[in-house]
């Protein structure tokens, strides 16, 4: 695999293999995420005539979603023509600092004066977590004009990455991994908030586009397992599983999340 940076970031191997884009510093990185989210959105819409995007959770996102908001960006991608969904939530309330809802609000949503109507939150705060989940694969079907047993299709996902291998509220070795007869499941975190809602991995490989945003050293051991695989435990990490039937993988990584990996060229 060859991974080059920074001037012409997207590496294309096979057709199976994602394509992986390696940022110089911070600055680049989410200047690059902000041109793929109005890439892929401007394609939606010219398309379609609108975009179905989850957002994902996590403290690296809200570096591109910060920069989204930004004057150079916030015209440029068509809001208004955009619905927005989640990938996961805590189940906390809307308010609570944990809430990744609470995150997209107070970086995108409420700089860039976002519709309320246009913003679909997981309902974290229910008590029954599976109520939650059910009532939330109903608005996606709503929204998306999809019913059962069809799965419907999200033009862009932005997805994160745990030490451990997880995306989404997707963790190693529990139930909601291999959940696929519903579009949102009920997941279970090892530690910090242990009960979430997360979109399945079937609904997430239906995706038209799928973007993994990663940044830091700490991620470079599990990015070399991902995207440099040695063991069938590394195939397995529920990021590594993240393969959409018909669209689109592409690995955002700054330089430091990037250091496992074997082949580096300039």
């Amino acid at each position: 695999m060859t991974v080059r940076s920074p001037r012409r970031p997207f590496i294309t191997t096979m057709p199976d293999i994602p394509e992986i884009r390696v940022a110089a510093d911070s600055r680049q990185w989410a200047q690059d995420g902000a041109r793929l989210v109005l890439e892929a959105t401007t394609r939606a819409i010219e398309t379609n005539g609108r975009c179905l995007m989850a957002l994902s959770g996590g403290s690296t996102p809200k570096t591109l979603y910060e920069r989204l908001a930004t004057p150079e960006w916030s015209d440029a991608v068509r809001w208004s023509q955009i619905e927005l969904f989640f990938g996961d939530e805590r189940c906390v309330p809307p308010d609570h600092p944990d809430s990744n809802y609470h995150t997209a609000l107070i970086t995108l949503v409420r700089p860039l004066r976002l519709r309320a109507d246009r913003i679909h939150r997981m309902e974290g705060e229910l008590p029954d977590a599976t109520v939650a989940a059910r009532r939330y694969e109903d608005r996606i079907r709503s929204v998306a004009g999809s019913s059962a047993p069809a799965v419907p299709c999200l033009d862009l996902v932005l997805l994160g990455l745990g030490d451990d291998g997880h995306t989404a509220s997707l963790f190693p070795d529990t139930p909601a991994l291999s959940d696929n007869d519903r579009l949102v499941t009920v997941g279970q975190a090892a530690q910090g908030v242990r009960t979430r809602l997360t979109l399945t991995l079937d609904m997430i490989n239906r995706a038209s586009m799928i973007v993994f945003l990663v940044m830091g050293a700490g991620k470079a051991q599990i990015i070399g397992r991902l995207l440099q695989p040695k063991t069938e435990a590394d195939r397995k990490l529920p990021a590594a599983l993240v393969r959409p039937h018909q669209g689109h993988v592409i690995w955002l990584l700054d330089r430091p999340a990037a250091a496992a990996l074997t082949t580096m060229s300039n």
